[in-house]
């Protein structure tokens, strides 16, 4: 069986950079098995998969280690598929995915904008783990899916190289640092202590579904710009309306091919 597979950098308009995802549509669901084997091959943080199923499509992510239930990159990814490749013709796309519907649309600018839903961190007791693993003083934490660690600057986040070792019992998937940004209303970076491949993600769409409610509400705006401080770099225009969070970026392809299973 050959199957279609894009590379995609996205949330950035430069090659090389933002956060690459490979993304490979199918006709039809395969076994779990064979797709979290297509994952650990491709060997990058994420691999998306997708089925058109009459007017929406069905889309899945798989790192190389597990399944996750929300990724912001790759549906970006999926996204610049569809309107690049496979329906060039329509504007907007609805997904159907484990955390629901998803949409993404089509700028005049050639960036693409996510709505996916607000998943606004609650405050927590910062885990005395964290305290260990960072060389900067955390000032407050706040917990989704992923626990948000508040720094003081946009330095401090930069500068910092946590001992993921130490993190790896942690009940959350990302571990993020965050602070206000000099050129950007926030700034983060995310890392999964217990990632064999990319302990630190690029470019992470989904954290910001968390990030935006949190920074939305200490800085009295529903409009932000975000920088995630990797070494590949990524911009988000995002905004805040209700319960759902819109994310605008670029994506840039890297190459096109078939696999064979």
């Amino acid at each position: 069986m050959k199957i279609p597979i894009y590379q995609i950098d996205a949330f950035t308009k430069k090659l090389f950079s933002g956060n690459p995802a490979a993304i490979c549509p199918l006709p039809y669901w395969l076994d779990d098995k064979t797709l979290q084997n297509i994952a650990i091959e491709n060997n990058l943080a994420e691999t998306g998969y997708f089925v058109k199923k009459d007017d929406l499509y069905e889309i899945r992510w798989f790192m190389p280690h597990a399944e996750i239930d929300l990724c912001g990159h790759a549906t970006l990814a999926s996204a610049y598929v569809i309107f690049n490749y496979l329906d060039t013709k329509i504007n907007e796309i609805t997904f159907s995915s484990k955390s629901g519907i998803l949409k993404a649309a089509k700028e005049e600018n050639g960036s693409i904008t996510l709505d996916f839903p607000s998943r606004p961190p609650k405050q927590v007791e910062i885990p005395k783990e964290i305290f260990n693993a960072l060389k900067a003083k955390p000032l407050d934490a706040h917990a989704s899916r992923d626990l948000v660690i508040t720094l003081s600057s946009e330095k401090e986040v930069l500068d910092e190289n946590p001992k993921l070792e130490l993190l790896t019992d942690l009940p959350y998937l990302g571990i993020v640092i965050t602070a206000r940004g000099e050129d950007s209303d926030f700034v983060s970076r995310v890392f999964d202590a217990n990632a064999n491949v990319l302990p630190e993600d690029p470019v992470t769409g989904s954290t910001h579904a968390s990030l935006v409610p949190f920074w939305a509400e200490r800085l009295n705006k529903t409009k932000l710009k975000a920088f995630q401080l990797s070494k590949r770099g990524g911009e988000l225009d995002c905004r805040l309306e209700g319960d759902r969070v819109f994310m605008s970026g670029h994506s840039v392809p890297y190459l096109q091919g078939e696999i064979e299973i």
